[in-house]
C-alpha cells in the first residue's frame, strides 16, 4: 500500500473528443487493429494511454509518449487539505509501548516486496541494458538481447515460484484473539474449519452474451477557477445520479440526458454511499460558494431524494452561536448521521428529526459513523497521545449503544471498512509507513463487542487504502462478504515482458488467516474490488496501455473469474478511463452498465481539450 500520488485531474484525450452525452461519435466505438510490431519500452513510464499522431486510419504503435507527472490537487473546498505541493499532516510517531510493536517484521520470511505501487499500470518499463561479459566484444547485441531474455525468464519464475509461497504460507496461529493478536496469513488451501469458505453463485448480476462495452454517454467537466470537492455518484432504478459543482444531477442511465437537477448554495464537501431502501441518502455541503483558495466550512447536512429528485431537509449542528463544520456523513435504516471534531449528530432521514446531537459535558465525541446494514460510530476520548477509541454498534433510532469495543490506547485513526460484519482498519503506531492508513484489520463482533481477530496487512504488500483522519467511512478498494475480507496486493512483475500485475487474496474473519483462495489479474492488469455481489465479489481490472478495463465476477467459493463487461480499446477510450483510477474515482457497475466518475473538478487545461466529469459504458446484451 505505497502512497499513491494526489488525484490527478481529469484530463482530455490528446486528439478528438466524445461530443455531446447523447450522441458520442462513432469512432470511439471501433475497435483499433493490433499493432504489427511491439512498441518501443519508453523511458519512463506513462499514466495515459500512448498517443499517435494524427486521427484516422490506425498507426503501427510508436514509443509511448510520456505525459508531465499529474500536478498535486489545489485545496478542496470541502476541508483542510495540505498545502499545494506537499502531503497530508500525519500524526506523530506513536512510541512503542502501546500493546503492539510499531513496526511488525515481514509474516512471509522475505524480504518486503520490492515492486511497490508502479506507476503506468501496465506500461512497459525501462530496463538497464546488459553489459558485455568478460571475453566477448561489446557490439555483439544478439548474445546480450539473448541473456536479457534468459534473465528475465528466470526472474519471472522466480517471482512466480516465490509469489506461490508468499500466499501459501503464512505465520503461525497462536490462537491469540485479544488486542495483541496477530495474524498474517493462512495455510494455503483449506481454513480451519475444514472448507475453502464463501458463497458460490449467489450473486444478482447477470452475465452478458458479450461483455464487449460501448461509451453510453459522457458528463462535461463542470468549468471552476479553482479545484472543487464533487463527490458523490449513486445509481437507481431510472437514474445514474453524480454531484457537480454546487449542484446534484440525475441522468437518464442509458442516454445521459439530464432528468433532473436539485442546486446547492456552495458545493458538496461529503455524501453517503449507502441509501435506504426507497432511494434516500445524504450530503454535507457549504453555505455558499467560497472565494479562491478559502473555505466557507461544511456545516450544511441535507437529505436527498434520489428518486424524486429532490432535497428533503436541511440541518446544521450548531456550538453556541455558530454551526460546526462537519466532517463525514453516512446513512443507516432511516436515519441520518453526522460526526466530526465536535462530536456527532442524528435526523430521521424522512423528517428532518433530530435524533441526537453533541452536548456540552461530553468528554468523548463521535469523530463519525460507518453506515449501511448497521450503524457504527468511532468515538474518541483522551488526549491526542494517549487517545483511545471505542467502536461502538448503536441503535440508529436512539444513538443507544448496543456493543463496545475499546481499542488499545494510542490508536489515533481508525476506519470502519463493513459494519456488519463488523470490521475496523488502523495504522497501529503509523507502522504502514506508506500513508495507506492500514497496517491492520480488525474483525469485531457486532453482537458481544469482543475482537474475533486482528489481521496484519503489510503495507508493502497490500493495496488497500483508507483515511480514518476525518472520513471515517472511506475505504476503497476493499470488500467484506461471505467471512471473508478480500483485499488486493501491490502490484508485482508479471510474466510477460515489461508487465505489471497483481491479486486479490482473502482472509477468514473468523481466524484471521488468509483462506488460500486467490484470483489473478492477469499480466498487464491490476485488480480491485468494488463490492460484494452476493456470495461473489465485483471487481474492476485496471488494463494495460493498448486494452480497455473489465469488470469480473469473482466466485465466492471456487473464486472462479467471469468477465462481465470490457471497454473498448480505442485510443480515446483508453485516454479517457486511464484517467478515472479506482483509487481516486467513483466506480459504480450494475447489470452490464459501468460508470466512472471523478471526485474533483480542475480548472480547464491549457491545451484546450475536454475532459469529463463522468463517462457510462454499456453491454448490447
Amino acid at each position: 500500500m505505497t502512497q499513491p500520488p494526489p488525484p490527478p485531474p481529469n484530463q482530455p484525450p490528446q486528439q478528438g473528443g466524445f461530443g455531446p452525452p447523447q450522441d458520442p461519435p462513432p469512432s470511439l466505438d471501433k475497435p483499433q487493429q493490433p499493432p504489427q510490431q511491439p512498441p518501443t519500452p519508453p523511458q519512463q513510464p506513462g499514466f495515459g494511454a500512448p498517443q499517435q499522431p494524427g486521427f484516422g486510419a490506425p498507426q503501427p504503435p510508436q514509443a509511448p509518449q510520456t505525459p508531465p507527472p499529474p500536478p498535486g490537487q489545489q485545496p478542496g473546498y470541502g476541508y483542510p487539505q495540505a498545502p499545494h505541493g506537499q502531503q497530508p499532516p500525519q500524526p506523530p510517531q506513536t512510541p512503542p509501548g502501546y500493546g503492539y510493536p510499531g513496526q511488525q517484521p515481514n509474516p512471509y520470511g522475505q524480504a518486503p516486496n520490492p515492486y511497490g505501487q508502479q506507476p503506468g499500470y501496465g506500461y512497459p518499463q525501462p530496463t538497464a541494458p546488459l553489459q558485455p561479459q568478460a571475453g566477448q566484444p561489446g557490439g555483439r547485441k544478439g548474445i546480450n538481447a539473448q541473456l536479457a531474455i534468459i534473465v528475465a525468464a528466470v526472474v519471472a519464475i522466480a517471482l512466480i515460484v516465490g509469489g506461490g509461497i508468499w500466499y501459501a504460507k503464512s505465520g503461525k496461529d497462536d490462537g491469540k484473539k485479544d488486542d495483541t493478536a496477530s495474524s498474517s496469513g493462512g495455510t494455503g488451501g483449506k481454513d480451519a474449519k475444514g472448507d475453502t469458505g464463501g458463497a458460490s453463485g449467489k450473486g444478482d448480476e447477470k452475465v452478458p452474451s458479450d461483455p464487449a462495452s460501448r461509451v453510453l454517454f459522457q458528463v462535461p467537466e463542470p468549468k471552476v477557477d479553482d479545484s472543487t470537492v464533487v463527490s458523490g455518484s449513486w445509481l437507481t432504478d431510472k437514474a445514474y445520479v453524480k454531484a457537480g459543482v454546487a449542484e446534484i444531477n440525475g441522468y437518464d442511465p442509458d442516454k445521459g440526458t439530464k432528468l433532473w437537477t436539485i442546486k446547492l448554495p456552495g458545493p458538496v464537501c461529503e455524501a453517503s454511499t449507502h441509501t435506504t431502501a426507497d432511494g434516500k441518502t445524504a450530503v454535507v455541503y457549504q453555505p455558499k460558494m467560497p472565494p479562491k483558495n478559502s473555505s466557507a466550512g461544511c456545516s450544511q447536512v441535507s437529505a436527498i431524494d434520489l428518486a424524486a429528485g429532490k432535497k428533503l431537509w436541511t440541518k446544521t449542528v450548531n456550538s453556541g452561536d455558530r454551526p460546526i463544520s462537519l466532517d463525514n456523513v453516512t446513512v443507516s435504516a432511516n436515519t441520518v448521521a453526522a460526526g466530526s471534531t465536535s462530536g456527532g449528530a442524528a435526523w430521521d432521514i424522512t423528517s428532518g428529526k433530530s435524533l441526537w446531537s453533541p452536548k456540552p459535558t461530553d468528554t468523548c465525541y463521535d469523530a463519525g459513523y460507518g453506515g449501511g446494514a448497521k450503524l457504527v460510530a468511532v468515538r474518541k476520548c483522551g488526549t491526542y497521545d494517549q487517545r483511545e477509541l471505542h467502536i461502538q454498534t448503536i441503535d440508529p433510532k436512539s444513538g443507544k449503544v448496543i456493543t463496545e469495543y475499546k481499542m488499545t490506547a494510542g490508536i489515533e485513526y481508525a476506519s470502519v471498512v463493513s459494519t456488519d460484519p463488523l470490521v475496523v482498519a488502523a495504522d497501529v503506531g503509523d507502522s504502514a509507513g506508506d500513508g495507506s492508513g492500514i497496517s491492520d484489520f480488525f474483525s469485531i463482533d457486532n453482537k458481544t463487542g469482543k475482537l474475533i481477530t486482528r489481521i496484519s496487512a503489510p503495507g508493502d504488500q497490500f493495496a488497500a487504502k483508507c483515511d480514518g483522519i476525518t472520513k471515517i467511512e472511506s475505504c476503497n478498494g476493499l470488500a467484506v462478504g461471505n467471512g471473508r475480507l478480500y483485499i488486493p496486493t501491490e502490484e508485482h512483475d508479471g510474466t510477460g515482458d515489461y508487465s505489471k500485475t497483481n491479486e486479490i487474496v482473502a482472509f477468514d474473519l473468523a481466524t484471521g488467516k488468509q483462506t488460500g483462495q486467490r484470483a489473478d489479474a492477469g499480466d498487464g492488469y491490476t485488480i480491485t474490488p468494488l463490492r460484494m455481489d452476493g456470495g461473489n465479489v465485483i471487481a474492476y481490472k485496471r488494463p494495460p496501455y493498448d486494452k480497455g478495463g473489465q469488470i469480473v465476477s469473482i466466485d465466492g467459493g471456487s473464486f472462479k473469474e467471469t468477465k462481465l463487461l470490457e471497454n473498448p480499446s480505442t485510443e480515446q477510450v483508453r485516454d479517457a478511463e486511464s484517467r478515472m483510477s479506482p483509487e481516486y474515482s467513483e466506480l459504480l457497475y450494475s447489470q452490464g452498465h459501468l460508470y466512472m466518475a471523478g471526485v474533483y473538478a480542475d480548472k480547464p487545461s491549457t491545451t484546450g481539450d475536454k475532459e469529463y466529469l463522468a463517462i457510462a459504458f454499456g453491454t448490447s446484451g
